[in-house]
């Protein structure tokens, strides 16, 4: 398979395409976002055969005006606060149009939140005002104020335009925030009724709950089965289900702290920048493994570490960091506060029929 090239974008992050097809996308067209169906259901545009996701990490948010920012410049501090980081969100969703927006954990810093539900509700804020819908999980600072972890995860499930679940029912899980959601194609085709991709979320938690173990959580085996599970059944209906498909539709997850995985890339072999280490749990529960078995998975997504923006390919999959996008953040003083904008492009027929996914960028 040829290896697909980079191109140099400016301020935010570098574009990688993720190779998932030998072709480069088509440019993705400004066709009217539909978020859905009318029924809630995430479906490809119609006029330009793609679905934007925008990724939102490590908002940290707190208490509003009140709270102040961390490492930017000294002519920046005064009058920043989260308000900052709410003006940058408002201004990444004008300039990306997303299809869904991502946040993937620590929206908020609880320990310096007041109200933690008021909070979360301002995280958020501009995404629901702009009426596009989102998801999210949970980090490891989200549960530090006045909700515990499982509050924080039933308020989200409980907002306005939310497409976050609590947990997949009837399953017992670890966690709170594990669920998948399905990618229609485009109304009025062949696989409008089909998910040509899937999105998985999981709690990866975050402290180990083992006394003699140190360090962050893990994703634990009961989210690893939810996950297999999930995916033989997505794989099976694509495949089987009229028109039928010899190859699975591919798959993005997204969670909060990075897999032991991301530890194994050099200078040479990512995109993008490490400016900090990798904090990752101190034992490999075999999550990535999983996900390279399953075949479905071309990448995965996290945030955790704020100065990390970079992707990674192992063993099929890129492993990505999304870098931080809030001011009460840590970060690095000159270098942007940042998200990651994933856009998929379906493939299009000589008759002008749009099918499947026929590549992933990601920028």
């Amino acid at each position: 398979m040829a290896r697909l090239g980079l191109r140099r974008f400016p301020p935010l992050m570098l574009l990688l395409l993720l190779g998932l097809f030998l072709d480069a996308a088509a440019a993705a067209g400004k066709g009217k976002r539909t978020g859905g169906d009318g029924g809630g259901r995430l479906r490809f545009r119609r006029e330009s055969g793609t679905f934007k996701v925008l990724q939102v990490a490590d908002m940290h948010y707190g208490d509003g005006r009140s709270t102040g920012c961390e490492d930017v410049l000294p002519e920046q501090v005064p009058g920043c606060s989260d308000l900052s980081t709410t003006a940058f969100l408002y201004r990444l969703l004008r300039a990306e149009d997303p299809d869904l927006v991502v946040f993937t954990g620590d929206n908020i810093f609880g320990a310096d939140s007041t109200d933690a539900a008021k909070s979360m509700d301002a995280a958020i804020a501009p995404a629901i005002a702009m009426n596009i819908p989102w998801a999210a999980v949970l980090g490891n600072h989200d549960q530090e104020g006045t909700l515990s972890r499982e509050g924080v995860m039933r308020h989200l499930v409980g907002m306005k335009n939310t497409l976050s679940r609590f947990n997949p029912e009837g399953v017992e899980i670890d966690g709170y925030g594990n669920y998948n959601l399905e990618v229609a194609g485009v109304e009025g085709t062949q696989v409008a009724n089909k998910s040509v991709l899937n999105l998985y979320f999981l709690d990866s938690g975050d402290h180990s709950t083992v006394w003699w173990i140190p360090g962050y959580g893990w994703i634990k085996a009961s989210q690893q089965a939810w996950f297999k599970q999930t995916s033989l059944s997505l794989q099976t209906n694509y495949r089987n289900e009229e028109p039928r498909q010899k190859e699975p539709a591919p798959a993005l997850a997204y969670f909060h702290i990075p897999l032991p995985e991301f530890r194994s890339f050099t200078a040479s072999d990512f995109t993008g920048v490490k400016q900090e280490s990798i904090s990752s749990p101190s034992i490999n529960s075999g999550f990535f493994t999983m996900m390279v078995e399953a075949g479905d998975v071309k990448a995965a997504f996290i945030g955790h570490d704020h100065i990390n923006d970079f992707c990674g390919k192992l063993t099929g999959i890129q492993l990505c960091y999304a870098g931080g996008l809030g001011y009460h953040a840590y970060g690095k003083a000159g270098w942007s506060r940042r998200a990651r904008v994933v856009s998929m492009q379906l493939e299009k027929t000589v008759s002008g029929e749009w099918q499947g996914v026929k590549s992933i960028k990601t920028w």
